[in-house]
């Protein structure tokens, strides 16, 4: 079977399946006990720019469980060092110089990430050629979230200097997410071309907007990015954010055929907000796979009798996979979803 063939993808394009797909956002990461290994010989940037060892990590998850799709083993952070940043992690990532100013904005580099990041693709091109009908997914970190860690230098709680700078400087904001996504969007169809099937943008940090600083100062953005990777490419788009509930029309309207949503939303809620026209993706919570077994089981069947006969449902969690996880967690899930309700 080709991956076009396969339950992801027909998902995706909101077709009948013969089974729920499921994958997981960090589905290669700190939770095996192969990548462990990895890591101990090997930074995160290493493990990322190294085409062999970001293929391997790539599939391990696809070698221990049937999940219907890989993710490539990469960071949203990566497109920030060509643009003439210094990135390190500390244990979590640092940048500088942070931009904080209409002239730090005009200092970022432009560049063609096919070829700067061409690692990223070239991994993609290993993993295709080993996982056979297993589709991989590509990625980026949406315009928003690129911003914000440029703008603060770190992870931030409530991105104060973001807000503020967005506010303050409407004039360099703009020119800002217009340099990150031109280059977001070439990043994207490069891993398209390198053989990704679909693409999932990633904005894990815009929950910390209001709806009318979505709306004014993110969506286009966002809209462009999706708007130009479906022009270029026929891979469909996964669009993914945290704390989207307040204003999930607004995002949903940047486009995807996949809206992701996490749990702080009912998961027959977003259907209905979002419509039959969409796909959806999510949304156990991380911190359920933690804790006892049968509540675990409970919630996902309680998430898939409320996925019941609607097309284009992919399982997935609301956010990343949590380092402390079981691994046996994560497989069970797999197994009750292909299971299904039956």
């Amino acid at each position: 079977m080709a991956p076009a063939d396969g339950r992801f993808l027909r998902a995706c394009r909101r077709q009948t399946v013969d089974k729920t797909p499921v994958w997981f956002m960090r589905q290669a990461g700190r939770y095996m006990k192969e990548y462990r290994e990895l890591r101990r010989r090997h930074s995160i940037l290493k493990l990322a720019k190294t085409p062999k060892l970001a293929c391997e990590v790539t599939l391990q998850p696809a070698r221990a469980m049937p999940v219907d799709a890989a993710i490539i083993f990469a960071d949203i952070l990566l497109p920030v060092e060509p643009m003439g940043v210094r990135l390190a992690f500390k244990p979590g990532p640092r940048l500088s110089p942070a931009v904080r100013s209409a002239a730090d904005v005009e200092r970022l580099r432009d560049f063609d990430p096919a070829s700067a990041l061409g690692f990223v693709p070239e991994a993609i091109r290993l993993c295709v050629e080993r996982l056979g009908p297993t589709p991989l997914i590509g990625f980026a970190g949406a315009p928003f979230t690129l911003a914000s860690y440029l703008i603060e230098g770190q992870p931030s709680a409530h991105f104060i200097r973001t807000k503020t700078f967005m506010q303050a400087q409407p004039k360099a904001w703009d020119k800002l997410m217009r340099k990150i996504r031109r280059i977001t969007a070439d990043y994207l169809c490069a891993q398209v071309a390198a053989g990704a099937s679909a693409v999932q943008l990633f904005d894990s940090w815009i929950g910390a907007l209001s709806p009318e600083q979505y709306r004014g100062f993110v969506r286009p953005h966002s809209a462009y990015v999706i708007e130009e990777v479906r022009r270029r490419t026929a891979a469909p788009v996964i669009h993914f954010g945290t704390g989207t509930s307040g204003f999930l029309e607004d995002f949903a309207q940047a486009g995807g055929e996949v809206i992701g949503v996490d749990w702080r939303i009912d998961l027959g809620r977003a259907f209905r907000r979002l419509g039959p026209s969409r796909a959806v993706q999510g949304n156990l919570d991380p911190v359920m796979l933690l804790g006892p077994k049968a509540a675990l089981r409970s919630e996902v069947f309680r998430l898939l009798e409320q996925a019941k006969n609607r097309r284009g449902f992919i399982f997935n969690l609301g956010h990343g996979i949590l380092p402390e996880t079981p691994f046996e967690n994560v497989a069970a899930v797999v197994d009750w979803v292909h299971r299904g309700l039956d």
